[in-house]
């Protein structure tokens, strides 16, 4: 006899007047025994809500103690009775709500008139009919050739009642083509906008925003790049745009100055066979146009150029670790003038460089690297280099390495077994490689428990392997074969059910002639399982 606490409704929908294009949360939420499962569905209108189905508009909301709907971009056909059904596994229980959706009247377009003083817009208009509910205030929108659709903008005052039929908007950028309208809105909602006012510009002026992003470094010998983010066509304020970069070694007190007169420029690069490699310059970006230069940004710390490592990495060596993997080693480059961020291996098949060459780059101090995804059977040239941003260094003398013939291309066949107690008995017939596989060196036997779905493994290199199993688990087992050049074939999987002990079995195809009426039953269950 399971005694549990009544459920409780906590939070009820209550009735609703809602505007078109609303969105909404009808509440339901419970306290509950968590000695119950609970589940929570909503029906509109006698019809259960599919929320698969009506995703656009319809979506449950909260945790296990909420079943809140949320209603999105209301329409008309969503009014109606919305009842909320709370089920646990003693008892059943429902709340309900009316939701009644309303169109806001139309309040007829005003007339509107836009004047542009600096950056301010004077803006003035006629009312238009209110459709019998008072205009209780106006909102202005613009738009320009850079913004997606009608934005809200800042107005003074920054509340526009509806006795009003002046404001002022302010904080516009310069040298901007505007359009304005304004929106009535009343007790039942927003009216129809205005019609656009005529295009109008903002005068130009100086640039008030600096590039953002300032960075570089890098580049080719006696270079120094210095990037940044252009600014958009927006923020230029003004005609004949460009920038001005500014750079000096650090600890120095004299810029160097450069015009770039292309508006959507982000990079310049700075050359002088004076510039040290790898030296650090104070760097900033300003922006200017015809009415005169804006403001620098925050200066930033960038290095020139570094050469390349100036010595080939020694004592290369390679070795075939399988048919598809080689390991290259090499020594460290210490002590270089130059920065060695990493090393850069390349390798080709003989004689096909052009075509198939390949790279491997790890950054660090690592002096070993292995080559995946190679032939088999296959020689292989490989070139060790030291690495930095300027490129890769000298290559060292190629050395080859030829990758192993591949496995054999077939498990392990005639897999015979037997239990006694839980001691699980296999042997099966030895893989012989062909010539052109490579030998084979022992067996992998994978052994698989579905209760926990864990996997263990044995090497042998004999044909017959011993494992112990738990008598109430249920096993797959099979067998892989091991070569010079990898992981071969497995065999076909093996299944060892739990009622199978003191049984016997085979992986062919046909069963085995077994000794007994109860063993035959265990056989029986192990190849419907």
């Amino acid at each position: 006899l399971l005694v549990t606490e009544p459920t409780r409704i906590t939070m009820r929908p209550t009735n609703m007047e809602i505007i078109v294009g609303e969105s909404i949360v009808l509440p339901c939420q419970i306290a509950y025994d968590p000695a119950l499962d609970v589940s929570f569905s909503w029906a509109f209108n006698g019809q259960l809500i599919d929320f698969q189905r009506d995703s656009d508009h319809f979506e449950r909301v909260g945790g296990t103690i909420s079943g809140d709907l949320m209603i999105r971009n209301i329409q008309l056909n969503h009014g109606g009775k919305y009842v909320c059904v709370i089920d646990t596994d003693v008892e059943s229980l429902s709340t309900s709500a009316v939701l009644i959706v309303k169109v806001p009247e139309v309040i007829d377009g005003s007339t509107l008139t836009a004047t542009v003083v600096d950056l301010n817009a004077q803006l003035s208009w006629t009312p238009g009919s209110d459709n019998g509910s008072p205009i209780t205030s106006y909102i202005i929108q613009a738009r320009t050739p850079f913004t997606v659709g009608w934005q809200a903008v800042d107005t003074v005052p920054e509340v526009i009642n509806g006795n009003m039929l002046t404001a002022t908007v302010v904080s516009l950028n310069a040298w901007v083509e505007y359009e304005f309208r304004v929106v009535a809105r009343n007790a039942v909602g927003l009216g129809e906008p205005s019609p656009a006012s005529a295009k109008t510009r903002t005068e130009d002026a100086v640039p008030d925003t600096a590039p953002t992003d300032v960075g570089g470094g890098g580049g080719a010998k006696s270079e120094l790049v210095i990037t940044w983010e252009p600014l958009p066509e927006e923020l230029q304020n003004g005609e004949d745009f460009g920038y001005i970069v500014a750079l000096r070694p650090v600890g120095t007190v004299t810029w160097t100055r450069a015009i770039i007169s292309t508006p959507g420029a982000s990079r310049y690069v700075f050359r002088n066979d004076t510039i040290q490699p790898f030296s650090p310059f104070d760097i900033k970006v300003g922006a200017y146009n015809k009415r005169g230069e804006g403001p620098f940004s925050s200066i930033a710390t960038v290095f020139s150029a570094e050469e390349v490592p100036s010595v080939a990495s020694k004592r290369v060596g390679a070795r075939s670790l399988s048919a598809s993997q080689i390991e290259v080693i090499w020594e460290a480059l210490p002590g270089l003038p130059e920065r060695v961020l990493g090393y850069e291996v390349v390798y080709w098949e003989d004689g096909t460089k052009p075509d198939t060459i390949g790279k491997v780059r790890i950054t660090g101090n690592y002096t070993q690297v292995n080559i995946t995804g190679l032939k088999a059977n296959t020689a292989y040239y490989l070139s060790v280099a030291a690495f930095n941003t300027a490129g890769p260094g000298p290559q060292s003398a190629p050395i080859n390495s030829t990758t192993k013939k591949p496995p054999p291309d077939r498990g392990p066949l005639n897999i015979q077994w037997s239990m006694i107690g839980s001691t699980l008995t296999l042997h099966w017939d030895p893989v012989v490689s062909m010539e052109t596989e490579s030998k084979v060196t022992g067996y992998l036997v994978v052994l698989k428990r579905h209760r926990y779905n864990d996997i263990n493994t044995i090497f042998t290199n004999r044909t017959t392997a011993e494992l112990s199993l738990s008598a109430s688990d249920n096993y797959l087992i099979q067998i892989k074969v091991l070569s010079e050049g990898g992981e071969g074939m497995a065999s076909e999987p093996i299944h060892i059910h739990k009622l199978s002990m003191g049984a016997r079995g085979s992986g062919a195809s046909r069963l085995r002639r077994l000794p007994s009426p109860t063993v035959l039953i265990s056989a029986l269950l192990y190849f419907i399982w």
